[in-house]
């Protein structure tokens, strides 16, 4: 892709058109260059029949659904509850950055909840607390994600969406439903580079999404039920579980939260001690097939644990 066509340009005339021959002729590049870039991004992009119409539900809709991929060998790094927030850089994302430039993963997932959403919560101010506003915490994790894609390197870019994430579209379409369609009141359109869905699929074995089942069984019983490895956020807990039958064996995780443990998204806790742990989690893919998951755990302020070794960040 040429460089003088900038991140903005190019998705601004995708969402416009999401045609690869349409974005030729405004933009004055080949079909090709667009088809390349549109396939690193995950974004269905071939022109004609099916798969232009794809294109334009894909561009249209706030969360897809179901999305496919494939890996038949490489890494893919999936991090979820981030919560960000304005001013606060926790040490799990600063290790997120160093072990994608280290491991450079063909695919990363923000497992949802990148957004907290604290002034829009169905719970109210808490006492008198300031919780930040809905434009400050886009800008945060825009700023966040923004280094996310400066290191990425060309890998695929998904957002399964979070009950957290889903506030945003929540608060305006209960409060200003005559607004639906109008630039800027889906959160996707802050953040082009990601695709947003509820699940991604991953070689039909992977199912990645934010959340399905509860309880301290999660991991177990949503491999249980799923019947596939199954990866989910929301309950903050970091940990694989293995779990085998007569088809072999797959594995429950827990991708643990992107935030400091005691950051102040988590106010409402009051200071209680919490069963959680900071991180995120790698796969690697060999021939096709899962080998056994990766967890890197905070172990200090500044200490990520990962593969036996203490990584400063």
């Amino acid at each position: 892709m040429p460089t003088l066509i900038d991140q903005d340009k190019f998705w601004a005339a995708y969402h416009n058109n999401p045609s690869p021959t349409e974005m030729s002729r405004r933009l004055g590049i080949s079909v090709r260059a667009i088809q390349d870039r549109l396939r690193r991004h995950g974004v269905p992009g071939l022109d004609g029949g099916p798969s232009e119409r794809a294109a334009r539900v894909m561009a249209s809709l706030q969360a897809t659904g179901r999305v496919q991929t494939e890996c038949k060998n490489g890494k893919i790094v999936i991090f979820s509850d981030a919560h960000y927030w304005p001013g606060y850089v926790s040490t799990a994302h600063r290790a997120l950055l160093k072990i994608i430039k280290l491991e450079k993963p063909s695919i990363i997932v923000c497992n949802g909840d990148a957004f907290d959403g604290a002034q829009i919560s169905r719970f109210g101010r808490q006492m008198w607390g300031k919780s930040p506003t809905v434009m400050d915490e886009l800008k945060a994790v825009k700023e966040r994600l923004d280094e996310i894609e400066k290191v990425s390197k060309g890998a695929k870019l998904f957002w399964p969406l979070g009950n957290h994430d889903a506030r945003f579209e929540t608060s305006l379409s209960n409060r200003a439903a005559e607004f639906e369609g109008v630039a800027g009141f889906q959160l996707k359109d802050h953040f082009p580079f990601w695709t947003p869905c509820w699940s991604v699929f991953v070689n039909q074995e992977i199912v990645i999404k934010h959340r399905i089942r509860g309880g301290i069984h999660a991991t177990r019983n949503n491999t249980l039920n799923s019947g596939r490895t199954t990866v989910t956020g929301h309950l903050h807990q970091l940990k694989v579980t293995p779990f085998s039958d007569y088809n072999g064996i797959r594995y429950g995780i827990d991708t643990g939260t992107l935030a400091d443990l005691y950051g102040p998204q988590f106010s409402y806790c009051e200071d209680n001690p919490v069963d959680w742990r900071s991180g995120f989690v790698v796969l690697s893919i060999k021939d096709g097939k899962l080998l056994y998951p990766q967890v890197a755990q905070v172990r200090a302020e500044g200490e990520v644990e990962y593969k036996g070794e203490i990584i400063e960040c």
